[in-house]
């Protein structure tokens, strides 16, 4: 077993679940302070300096530079120790299959196979004679994103083992509750001291993103007239039917499971209430500015007209920002995070495609926060499912990856020009 795949069937046995009900504490669950603890141990384990873990649960190390890149800018590597809320995420129990074709079975539960068809992920086919990881079937693999946690972990460990390997200074950070919108918020980035970095948080090997949805949570309440039913005619107004005639409002065609590709999107997510009152959440998302602030526009309107009909103050609208898309901050001088990226999935035999994430990663908020961080892919699929699973080989050539991506880096001067051809690079790269 490699030293990638060790690590990753280790880390997703430790349980890290996020919990969205309780987003006021970071980190929102107590078993991420265990993760938390976990990582830090082994980062130390692998060489790297300066190592802590704070009581949010946030995780940094550093990794000094190869010799000759001392003076190279510093490149932060991120990925994320909580896990979704989505399925089952506790007792993890990972386990390798070698997938014949057909139908990947990660398990029996109840007495019915818990699989992913090749109808369901077209990739399958590309794995056929390969080993892949997943769960029994009853929980999350936790492939998002502790395979991304232990690739950088095995990038680490191979980095110190083989001193010739050139690389610049090295920040890496771990943090929590990225899965409730939390993520990389209160990490201290003067203290981090790097110029760029990545998060490795994708999905299918190649996939790149550099750019992101716009993301914000609305919160509309809908206030109603309750008297008894048997005396209610002109009187009643029932804030359950508001919120029903709300939602027939919301453009139909406009919701997650019509769209696709750069297509935005309302999506209720909870709904609560009586007749007194209800609230009913949205959470909205747009590539496009001008797209994105047309959505929240859009609620409002709907807002004016209810309220214009029913009394002012009937119904009401609380957007809350979440992310943006990271692209609108990228400048001239990160173009190099693209090129680089593109550059060493192809040295490593992987086809780059540049995919604009349907959803946020930390690296959206630590570009608006002015420290450039697109997205390098883990291998992953079926994420937040008990159905996920990752390719053996994508992991091992995740860690090929990023040692031929900080060795470009190993290249650059403090000012962001690069000092001599990147290694490996081809022509026309």
């Amino acid at each position: 077993m490699s030293d990638v795949v060790e690590r990753f069937m280790r880390y997703v046995q430790v349980d890290s679940q996020s919990d969205p009900d309780n987003e006021a504490q970071t980190p929102s669950t107590p078993t991420q302070h265990k993760m938390a603890e976990v990582m830090g141990e082994e980062l130390r384990s692998v060489g790297c300096i300066d190592v802590k873990v704070d009581e949010h649960a946030y995780v940094t190390g550093t990794l000094p530079a190869s010799k000759g890149a001392e003076d190279a800018p510093a490149l932060m590597l991120c990925a994320h120790l909580d896990t979704a809320k989505d399925a089952p995420a506790s007792g993890v129990k990972p386990h390798i299959v070698h997938y014949e074709g057909g139908p990947l079975v990660a398990g029996i539960v109840n007495g019915q196979p818990v699989q992913t068809t090749p109808d369901q992920v077209p990739d399958l086919a590309k794995f056929q004679g390969q080993d892949i990881v997943c769960s029994d079937g009853s929980t999350l693999l936790s492939a998002d994103d502790k395979a991304g946690v232990a690739e950088i972990c095995a990038l680490l460990a191979r980095l110190v083992a083989n001193p010739e390997l050139a690389h610049p200074t090295i920040k890496v950070a771990f943090v929590p509750d990225e899965e409730i919108g939390h993520g990389a918020e209160l990490l201290d980035l003067d203290a981090l001291g790097a110029k760029w970095g990545y998060t490795v948080d994708g999905e299918a090997l190649g996939e790149f993103n550099y750019e992101c949805f716009s993301a914000s949570e609305a919160t509309v309440t809908f206030k109603g007239v309750v008297v008894h039913p048997g005396s209610a005619k002109n009187i009643m107004v029932n804030a359950i039917t508001l919120a029903s005639e709300f939602q027939q409002m919301v453009p139909a065609a406009e919701r997650p499971e019509h769209t696709e590709g750069r297509e935005g999107y309302y999506h209720p997510t909870d709904i609560s209430g009586t007749p007194d009152e209800v609230k009913l959440c949205y959470i909205l998302r747009d590539f496009d500015a001008a797209d994105f602030d047309e959505r929240e526009a859009t609620l409002r309107r709907i807002a004016a007209f209810q309220n214009a009909r029913y009394g002012e103050g009937t119904v009401t609208v609380e957007v809350r920002q979440q992310y943006r898309n990271m692209a609108e901050k990228f400048g001239p001088a990160d173009q190099l995070l693209i090129d680089y990226a593109v550059e060493a999935n192809r040295e490593v035999g992987i086809e780059p495609v540049l995919v604009p994430a349907r959803g946020g990663t930390d690296g959206a908020q630590l570009t608006l926060r002015g420290l450039p961080c697109p997205n390098i892919a883990t291998g992953g699929y079926n994420a937040h499912s008990v159905r996920e699973f990752v390719p053996v080989r994508s992991l091992e050539l995740t860690v090929d990856l990023l040692e031929r991506l900080v060795a470009k880096f190993a290249a650059v001067r403090a000012d962001g020009t690069v000092a001599t051809p990147t290694a490996g690079a081809t022509d026309g790269e």
